[in-house]
């Protein structure tokens, strides 16, 4: 028997579903600091933390996993924001993955390969999409010690849990580039109304849990060069998806959006249901370059295609050298695979690809951990790639 409760829960939303008196009084929550005890402090009721700090107390799961629960409270009912300050501490390590992709940048402007920005005027900017796999092919070391990165696994892990996928969309706003209009994210941030209003709300809540928007400061972003702005806890607002289209809504947004300084190598993650918009550079002389990252859950799907069958072959034998060579420990290595090789082994064909124990076949990662735990030479690691790809089909 259904309880009343649950009959007056919408399962259609429309405009009318779109109350702005509802809507500003949701967004009267306050961020009580007693809730982030991990945090360093609360900004702009935003939770900020030293992750460089974090990585020299905190040691395995046991220990990582109340500050975890703080960030999955934080992007599930919280302001949907934190801040890691220092998540990158190596700055040469920052500048050889910039360099990398700014080359990246000037051979797709000179072959007019440059593509433009979702939500922002063309031109004013520089994007290049699938830099992940990009910057692997680029400089694969450089790529495999960027993303043994223990913060970015471990955040993604607090929202996503694991198997998900990495992507990263450079963004470059130069001096006088305007801002974006406020939006949501992929998924359903990338719909039309009337294709939202198709959906029943049960699937724009999950919408809001598919993913997890994630930002890498490559240089200072000062307040004037137009860093993210953000209205927390816009993100736990049902029919926000819908509101955000309306202008009454926007004109609120404009209102009230908060926006938060970063330092080269600082992070900034959200839930992707956060009201949001890149900022305008109002500088003369910066050229706010940030990495943008769009992190999926294994359970849906990401919003670039990415050749991980192609990166995880470019990045093996370098991974491994950078393994013997004590460069990277094998943690790191293996923060490398989750970021590079598919986790999640399904869709498969279970006639030819069975389990040998378990329900599932062995996914990429898990042939990639057995091949750098093995040594397998770089020719055995790409033919076990070649022949689980070859199962990929339906007869």
């Amino acid at each position: 028997m259904l309880t009343p409760a649950s009959v007056n829960e919408p399962v259609w939303l429309d405009n009318a579903s779109c109350d702005l008196s509802e809507f500003d009084a949701h967004q009267s929550q306050q961020t009580n600091p007693k809730d982030y005890p991990q945090a360093i402090q609360i900004s702009q009721q935003i939770p900020v933390y030293d992750g460089s700090a974090l990585l020299v107390t905190l040691d395995g799961d046991t220990q990582w996993q109340p500050v975890m629960a703080e960030w999955n409270r934080s992007f599930r009912t919280g302001p949907g924001i934190i801040v890691v300050k220092r998540g990158f501490t190596d700055f040469d390590l920052i500048d050889a993955a910039t360099d990398a992709l700014e080359k990246v940048i000037r051979e797709e402007e000179a072959s007019n390969a440059g593509k433009g920005d979702h939500f922002a005027t063309a031109g004013a900017n520089s994007r290049v999409w699938n830099a992940h796999e990009k910057l692997c092919m680029q400089d694969p070391e450089t790529y495999s010690r960027y993303n043994a990165n223990e913060l970015v696994r471990r955040v993604s892990e607090a929202w996503l849990g694991q198997g998900y996928q990495i992507t990263t969309q450079v963004n470059v706003v130069r001096p006088g580039g305007k801002a974006q209009t406020v939006h949501r994210d992929y998924h359903m941030g990338f719909q039309t109304i009337e294709q939202l209003k198709s959906y029943p709300a049960c699937q724009h809540a999950l919408s809001a849990q598919l993913t997890l928007q994630g930002a890498i400061a490559h240089c200072d972003v000062s307040l004037e060069s137009g860093p993210t702005k953000l209205l927390p806890y816009s993100q736990s607002y049902l029919p926000g998806y819908l509101a955000v289209h309306l202008p009454e809504f926007q004109a609120y947004f404009e209102a009230h959006h908060v926006q938060l300084s970063l330092e080269k190598g600082d992070m900034l993650f959200f839930n992707p249901a956060t009201f949001h918009a890149a900022g305008e550079n109002r500088t003369t002389d910066i050229h706010r370059f940030v990495n943008l990252m769009q992190i999926g859950s294994a359970y849906g799907r990401s919003i670039e295609i990415v050749d991980r069958l192609r990166i995880s072959k470019a990045v093996y034998a370098g991974l491994l050298q950078l393994v013997d060579d004590g460069q990277l420990s094998i943690r790191e290595a293996d923060n490398v695979i989750a970021a590079t090789a598919e986790g999640y082994p399904f869709p498969a064909n279970l006639d030819i690809d069975s389990p040998l124990s378990g329900m599932a076949p062995p996914s990429q990662q898990d042939i990639m951990r057995q091949a750098l735990a093995e040594h397998w030479t770089n020719e055995k690691f790409s033919q076990a790639l070649d022949e689980q790809a070859g199962r990929k089909r339906s007869h």
